[in-house]
């Protein structure tokens, strides 16, 4: 069993769709409850009483499964939530070039996440309205493995990607 300093976490901790909001009403609710009974729980044996915004949270954090919370803002009011790895989105980011044989395309960032290719299958229905930091960090990971090339435009709105996949 994992723990956290002198903490036992539950065996669900490394479970991916722990950290990921579950869309079917009753399993996010089971999957919430949980979540509320570990804070709980870790905050009584450790005798915390509060939990700053400014602070990093042990149990929002698990490297072992990549799922994490990073904070956007140096002043902690905003929080981006990675519920899947950046390598997971990478992936389904070439599924979806490879399902609108989009291979040799080029297409803008904002074509990308918010474009008519990307609405509509389940297979790639992430990828529709992604938070264009995820979706850049992505991109720079498939630019890294030759899978595609990113260049500038004018301005963010019209930043390109040409595909080689």
């Amino acid at each position: 069993m994992q723990t956290l300093g002198d903490h036992k976490l539950p065996h669900f901790f490394n479970y991916p769709p722990y950290f990921t909001l579950q869309p079917v009403r009753e399993t996010r609710e089971k999957q919430i409850q949980l979540w509320k009974e570990l804070i709980l729980d870790y905050c009584r044996t450790q005798k915390i009483f509060i939990i700053g915004l400014e602070e990093d949270f042990p149990l929002f954090s698990n490297p072992a499964i990549e799922r994490r919370a990073e904070w956007m803002d140096k002043s902690h009011r905003q929080c981006l939530i990675l519920w899947h790895r950046i390598k997971d989105w990478a992936d389904l980011i070439l599924r979806f070039v490879k399902e609108n044989g989009l291979e040799d395309s080029v297409m803008t960032i904002e074509e990308i996440r918010s474009g008519i290719e990307s609405r509509g299958t389940e297979s790639i229905s992430d990828i529709h309205g992604m938070e264009r930091t995820v979706l850049v960090r992505a991109l720079k990971l498939l630019e890294n493995k030759g899978k595609l090339a990113i260049f500038k435009g004018t301005s963010t709105d019209d930043e390109g990607v040409k595909f080689s996949v």
